[in-house]
Order: structure tokens, then C-alpha cells, then sequence
């Protein structure tokens, strides 16, 4: 019985799309074509990047250095940062993936996986200030609000969740010290990579791009489940029901428009802004369906962690808080910041040409990847030195 009930949406799914091939052909094509402008950009080369500087030790590095950081404030260890930079640098799936591998060889416990990959499941700047802020609104200086509503919300989620399953066994703490971040760095190395380093930046090539495609995948499929159910008025009717919920507070455009983010973000955020007339209210949803991420996410995250033993509910328990602290974030946020009016030169990047949107992404991305990286190891250095001044001995 539970294996028809799962069967039956898929095979009303294909039944709709040989009824409409002109519809499935337009939405696999959008899909597309938003994987190729925005995600890939803004994933591939932090995909490989990534790969990389595993291999070659910079995790265990990095862990030494940020104990003293992570430890106290979200309950993980100092290896974790590295996940949490490389997400709020290049964005959603690259969190899962990274979780997944670090769990995998025992670099995390269960329960410090899970508390990882609640909060590690961001979308990246480039997307947020380029495909959003500048290509969506119009107005890059938006992207200011967007962003930070984002990210606060999100390490308010990892901070609350360093208290989920506390009670629980985690990896014991290490004493900070230069000398053995260097040589962990370089006994990982030689252990675990006696390749050359052509070998090695293949193998990490190689690996990204399955994992991309993966990705690319994903978004196309939902590109067409979410326009098929706009095409057979499934949203429409679903949207009516919201309004009304919603004491009329939500027209039924803009509960259309959010059911369609609810399943796959970037569709939703452009839904939200062409049906919202107020910008309040499209600021405030879109930092809720960024928080939330989407089925579309949860389908990527689901199928990266599927071959772990980390449980799947903390996840959307944290997805659910994000959306609800990213909206209110962004009302806080946008009631107190002055917004310039005008249109900053960065739209004409974005509108104009495919190759100014890919290029401005990977900015924004490889700018943030260095900001991240600097103000994670300043904080370990900092706490490090706290720690030091209030116990010398």
C-alpha cells in the first residue's frame, strides 16, 4: 500500500508531462538555464577548491586553530569551520556534501553532524546580492538586507542547536597550539595523498562535477514539478486555501507565489517579487523562503546524506526555524537601514549579458571565501588568546 501511495504522484506527474511536453520542455529549460547562470558559478569552483584542501590536510588544520571557537559557541569541533566558511561562501548543497564526507571518516560524531548540517545549508552571497538583490529587485543594496537576515538567522540556528543532544558523548577538545596545526597538516597530507598533484586536482575535478550535475539535476526536476502543478491549478487552489487562512493578509498571487518557493527557492523568489506590490512584504518572504530552502534542498540534502547515519528531522526543524528568524531578521533589518533608492551600476551586470551574471557571482563568492576564512581564523586566534589571559596556568 505505502509503496503505491508513493508510485501514484509520479506516474500522475508523467502522465501530465506527455499530456503537455511543450510546458515540461519550457520549465526543464528554465531550470536550466537559472543552474547554469547562478549555481554553477557560484559551486564549481568552491566544489574543487574544497576537494582540494581535504585531501591535502587543511581540515585538520584549521580544526586545531578554530577548537577554541567552535567548541564554545556551537558545540563542534574546530574541523567543522571549514564547512561552515566553504557554505556561507559558495551556498546550498556544498554543506551536506562536506558534513556527509567529514561524518564518514569519523571527523564528526552523529550528533555533531547533525548540529552541523542544520545550520550549513545557506545560499551564497553571489546568489543572494546577483541573482536576487540586482537581478530580482533591481536594487544590489537590497542584497545587504537579504544576506544579513540570512546569516544572522542562521548562526542564531547553530547556536541554538549547540544544545541538541548535549548530553551526548562528542570528540574531546584539543589544546591549541601552531606547531601541531602544522604538523597535522603535514602527517594528513603525507598520509592520505601520496599522488601527484595532477592526479589529485583530477580526482577533485572529477568528483565536483558529478556533484554538480547532481545538483543541476535536482533543480531541473523541480523547475518542471512546480510549473506542472501551476499548469494543472494545483497551486491555485492551494494558494486560495492560504489566503484564507491567512485572513486575506496573503492575496491569493502571492500564496501562489510562496507555494512555488516552498518547493524550489529561486522560482519562489521571482514569483514573490513579480506578485508582492509592497517591498516590505517581498523582502520578508523572500528571507523566509531562503531560510527554508526548499523541497528542491531538501531532496539534494536528502540525497547526500542518505548513505550516513545522521537523521534527517533535525534538519527540517532547523530549516523551519531559519525561515521563521530569517523573516523577522529581515523586517528588524529592513525597518532600521537606510536603502538607496537609486539602481547601483551592478544591475546592468546582471541584466545585459549570461557572462557578466557568471562573473559577478564568482566575485561575490570568491570575495566572501576570503572574508570568511580571515574573520574565522582572527576568532580562533582571539579566543585562544581570551582563554589564555583568563587561565594562564
Amino acid at each position: 500500500m505505502f509503496t503505491a501511495i508513493r508510485i501514484l504522484p509520479f506516474l500522475l506527474l508523467a502522465i501530465a508531462m506527455f499530456y503537455y511536453p511543450q510546458e515540461v520542455l519550457k520549465s526543464a529549460t528554465h531550470g536550466l538555464n537559472l543552474w547554469v547562470n547562478y549555481v554553477l558559478p557560484a559551486l564549481l569552483p568552491f566544489f574543487i577548491i574544497s576537494e582540494i584542501l581535504m585531501k591535502q590536510g587543511f581540515v585538520q588544520f584549521l580544526g586545531i586553530i578554530l577548537e577554541p571557537l567552535m567548541r564554545p559557541l556551537f558545540g563542534l569541533p574546530g574541523k567543522a569551520a571549514f564547512v561552515v566558511a566553504m557554505t556561507h561562501t559558495s551556498g546550498i548543497p556544498i554543506g551536506a556534501v562536506l558534513t556527509s564526507k567529514m561524518r564518514k571518516t569519523g571527523e564528526l560524531t552523529k550528533i555533531e553532524g547533525e548540529r552541523l548540517l542544520v545550520f550549513t545549508s545557506n545560499p551564497s552571497p553571489g546568489f543572494m546580492f546577483g541573482a536576487v538583490a540586482s537581478g530580482m529587485l533591481g536594487n544590489p543594496a537590497l542584497g545587504i538586507i537579504i544576506a544579513g537576515s540570512v546569516y544572522i538567522a542562521n548562526l542564531i540556528v547553530g547556536f541554538i542547536f549547540r544544545f541538541y543532544g548535549r548530553n551526548t558523548n562528542s570528540s574531546p577538545e584539543k589544546n591549541f597550539s601552531l606547531s601541531k596545526a602544522w604538523y597535522e597538516l603535514v602527517e594528513t597530507s603525507r598520509k592520505r595523498n601520496n599522488k601527484p598533484f595532477g592526479q589529485i586536482l583530477a580526482d577533485a575535478v572529477r568528483e565536483s562535477v558529478s556533484t554538480i550535475l547532481l545538483v543541476g539535476g535536482f533543480i531541473v526536476f523541480f523547475a518542471v514539478i512546480t510549473h506542472m502543478l501551476t499548469v494543472l491549478q494545483i497551486n491555485t487552489v492551494l494558494a486560495k486555501r492560504i489566503s484564507v487562512l491567512s485572513f486575506d493578509l496573503l492575496s491569493p498571487s502571492v500564496s501562489e507565489a510562496l507555494i512555488q518557493g516552498l518547493l524550489e527557492t529561486t522560482l519562489g523568489c521571482q514569483a514573490v517579487v513579480t506578485a508582492a506590490d509592497s517591498l516590505t512584504l517581498q523582502i520578508g518572504l523572500i528571507a523566509f523562503l531562503l531560510g527554508w530552502g526548499g523541497i528542491s534542498v531538501f531532496a539534494q540534502v536528502g540525497s547526500f546524506t542518505a548513505s550516513t547515519d545522521l537523521r534527517f528531522l533535525p534538519f527540517i526543524l532547523g530549516r523551519t526555524l531559519h525561515a521563521v528568524l530569517a523573516l523577522i531578521m529581515s523586517q528588524i533589518l529592513f525597518l532600521t537601514a537606510k536603502i538607496p533608492t537609486t539602481t547601483l551600476p551592478l544591475i546592468n551586470l546582471i541584466t545585459t549579458e549570461k557572462t557578466a551574471v557568471f562573473l559577478f557571482s564568482l566575485r561575490w563568492s570568491a570575495l566572501y571565501f576570503v572574508i570568511i576564512f580571515s574573520v574565522l581564523i582572527f576568532g580562533g586566534l582571539a579566543a585562544h588568546l581570551w582563554q589564555k589571559i583568563m587561565n594562564p596556568y
